[in-house]
């Protein structure tokens, strides 16, 4: 007897959340009023007998065998039949793989009600729990009301099935109030299913405000839940709070719950946007370097900017010639050359942007400007007077070019260099 109760627990604790998933009854059973005292009723002696023999099969592991000396009983009073109903549903439902038989047997057990109290209680439970596991999600929700009503009785764990049922029915605000009454029955006992189902509720009928209360509960009561802090964060940004995302993000991060590239690259680019480019670019560099975000030219491209907002101007320059190297795209070479010119690398400043030029730029006139000021600067005026005669064709760059002209001249001429 005692294998068949292990049995009757195991089996519903098979149906446990799986899904975030309601109830339209608010806390069914839990008044429970006085009703007389249920008779108890015995087996007869040859039935009881029968099933004495089935027990013994049963507790060598032997179901199939028990199962068979059940179904030969040939019981006559109405108790025995029910009494009989519920065990052979007992044997099903153990073999993993007989649920609609279970189920069947456990409507015949129910129906008379008739059994004693415990064992009508277990089986209206156990009836609720395969439906679920069937999907007969209708049945389930009226079964376990049934549960609920007959024994008084209000679980956490029934709730939460409740609120499962009603997920899979697409009723998705009666999932509210069974995960509330869920959350009740838990007590100090915290479970963070109930949570679960009241998120995908409300973020499924896009009430984010109400997700947000959730979680923000959610990540007191579970802090070590690292999908808990994730949601936070980005359900803070669904409804544009962006310094609290950006904060319970970065939180999220230093206690290493952020896995992903997707979510690395959220929280850099909510560092750029509350103008923090330094923690974006170190972000970045470290999951470019680490290998979790990936070596692109888009990635590349968020790094070089980050450098160059921050005013590191050396890494800007590094990362926009590791850029023009990946796409081969004038623009790059461009920046990477303006960038070498204005951090005093002259020499490669001068590389990059006559590769730019070769390329192909709307803004000759401002390169050759770069080119030439970079020549200066090395000392290099007949290079330097080359380039700036090219400026001086572009009608843009043509009046700034002027005076650059006689500057290279007279610093030529006196310093004894030819141009």
């Amino acid at each position: 007897m005692n294998k068949i109760l292990t049995s009757l627990t195991l089996l519903a604790s098979l149906v446990l959340v799986q899904l975030p998933t309601s109830f339209d009854v608010s806390a069914a059973g839990a008044e429970k009023s006085e009703k007389p005292k249920r008779k108890t009723r015995l087996m007869g002696p040859s039935v009881g007998k029968k099933v004495g023999k089935a027990f013994e099969l049963y507790s060598t592991d032997d179901i199939k065998g028990a199962l068979a000396l059940l179904l030969e009983i040939n019981a006559k009073s109405d108790y025995d039949k029910a009494i009989l109903a519920r065990y052979i549903a007992v044997m099903y439902a153990t073999l993993g793989d007989q649920e609609a038989k279970a189920i069947e047997y456990l409507k015949k057990a129910v129906e008379p009600d008739i059994l004693n109290e415990s064992d009508h209680g277990e089986a209206i439970k156990l009836l609720a729990d395969l439906q679920m596991q069937t999907k007969e999600y209708e049945g389930a929700l009226a079964n376990y009301k049934a549960w609920m009503d007959f024994t008084g009785k209000s679980d956490g764990d029934t709730w939460v099935k409740i609120a499962q049922a009603n997920y899979e029915l697409k009723r998705l605000p009666k999932m509210i109030t069974p995960a509330n009454n869920a959350i009740a029955a838990y007590g100090d006992k915290h479970n963070k299913n109930p949570y679960i189902l009241k998120l995908t509720s409300y973020y499924e009928t896009k009430k984010f405000k109400e997700a947000v209360n959730v979680l923000e509960t959610a990540v007191q009561l579970f802090p070590n839940e690292k999908a808990f802090w994730k949601q936070l964060g980005n359900f803070y940004l669904l409804i544009e709070d962006y310094d609290r995302g950006m904060a319970t993000l970065e939180l999220a991060y230093k206690q290493g719950y952020l896995e992903k590239e997707s979510e690395i690259k959220t929280l850099a680019s909510l560092y750029a946007q509350n103008n923090m480019p330094y923690k974006s670019a170190k972000l970045l560099e470290k999951h470019i370097s680490s290998g979790l975000v990936k070596r692109d030219d888009t990635n590349i491209y968020s790094l070089a900017n980050a450098w160059h907002a921050a005013q590191h101007i050396d890494k800007a320059a590094k990362y926009y010639g590791e850029l023009a190297k990946m796409t081969n795209e004038a623009k790059h070479y461009s920046k990477q050359g303006t960038l070498l010119a204005q951090d005093e690398q002259f020499e490669k400043a001068v590389v990059a942007l006559n590769k730019a030029l070769d390329l192909g730029v709307s803004n000759k006139g401002r390169l050759y400007m770069s080119i030439a000021e970079s020549h200066f600067y090395l000392a290099q005026y007949k290079e330097a007077y080359a380039a700036i005669q090219n400026a001086m064709k572009d009608p843009k760059t043509r009046k700034g070019a002027k005076g650059w002209v006689s500057y290279i001249k007279d610093t030529a001429a006196r310093k004894g260099k030819a141009i």
